[in-house]
């Protein structure tokens, strides 16, 4: 008889976390004006505009289809988060300074979407969406979702594997690092009653160049088996599951190979409480709070948190470790 015996970072798919509850998060973190970012979090109300408001958090996505499930990534120890919680509660500072940006997100014009490749490269690229879809298979894998304020969910992200947009570029040897940059124009995404103009626009994130290649590292197109929603980061963003989430840039215009480390958003905007690397570490704590253990979202009044222990990268350790030896 055979017996498996699943790894610390596999979970069973009844686990998950609830797909809706992966689009609507909490208030946007008042410490900042503290911080003396000076931003106010506005109401969901406020954000929207009357020609974006919609009751329906997936409105304008499209079934995948039959896509393969990545096998290494088909399960892990917790259930999925649903659908319908994790549509509505998601941070999206382009387009509003509260959890609740779905509907302010929908102004997000993803027509003809262009994704640049640029810098220390062989073979520089402008992607469009035909191109991704052509060039790299698309699959699907369950990642934990851990956010640095200590709240954490499973997601089904459909995708590909970073590495094959290495593989199709080449970098040269004395590209170190990468910078991948968000969508922005101040005239769609700054919604009425937020004008968040004191932060660092666009969006930036970056990796190491050894970051990116491993096999952990994706770039997701869907999720719950249906395109991405526009305020998940349509149609094309960043998924390192091993990293606190912030570390996911949304909606991806260009992707720029550098010698020198980048400049990135939140590391720019509160260096002492943004690192650049954030990987997920239950021994480290945020400076304004602990790390030690995590809410998992889920149903209920004001919603129900499930408190579990944090694991150390985020229960990859077996990827990733040796990036940090």
């Amino acid at each position: 008889m055979f017996l498996r015996i699943r790894k610390t970072w596999e979970l069973p798919e009844r686990d998950v976390t609830p797909e809706a509850f992966f689009y609507n998060r909490r208030r946007f973190m008042k410490s900042l004006i503290g911080a003396g970012v000076g931003i106010a979090a506005t109401s969901l109300t406020g954000c929207q505009s009357r020609r974006n408001r919609s009751d329906n958090p997936t409105a304008g996505t499209v079934p995948l289809g039959d896509i393969p499930r990545n096998p290494n990534f088909a399960e892990v120890d917790r259930s999925l988060t649903p659908r319908d919680l994790a549509t509505q509660y998601n941070n999206f500072y382009e387009f509003g300074g509260n959890k609740s940006i779905w509907r302010s997100a929908q102004a997000l014009p993803t027509e003809d979407w262009k994704v640049e490749v640029t810098g220390l490269v062989k073979n520089p690229r402008t992607y469009d969406l035909d191109d991704l879809q052509r060039k790299f298979p698309i699959e699907e894998r369950i990642y934990r979702f851990r956010c640095v304020e200590a709240w954490a969910m499973v997601v089904p992200w459909a995708g590909f594997p970073m590495r094959l947009l290495l593989k199709d570029v080449e970098p040269l040897s004395s590209a170190k690092y990468v910078r991948f940059q968000s969508y922005y124009d101040p005239d769609v995404t700054s919604g009425p009653g937020w004008r968040p103009y004191s932060m660092p626009w666009p969006y930036t994130e970056g990796l190491t160049i050894e970051e990116m290649a491993n096999e952990l590292a994706f770039f997701a197109t869907g999720v719950y088996g249906r395109t991405l929603p526009k305020q998940n980061g349509a149609p094309i963003r960043m998924v390192i599951p091993w990293k606190y989430g912030f570390k996911g840039a949304k909606s991806i215009v260009k992707i720029e190979f550098l010698e020198q480390k980048p400049a990135t958003f939140w590391n720019t905007l509160v260096p002492k409480e943004y690192g650049f690397v954030a990987n997920v570490n239950p021994d480290k704590p945020h400076p304004r709070w602990s790390q030690a253990e995590e809410r998992m979202v889920g149903r209920g009044p004001s919603f129900s948190w499930d408190v579990r222990p944090t694991l150390h990268y985020n229960g990859y350790g077996e990827y990733v470790a040796e990036l940090y030896g």
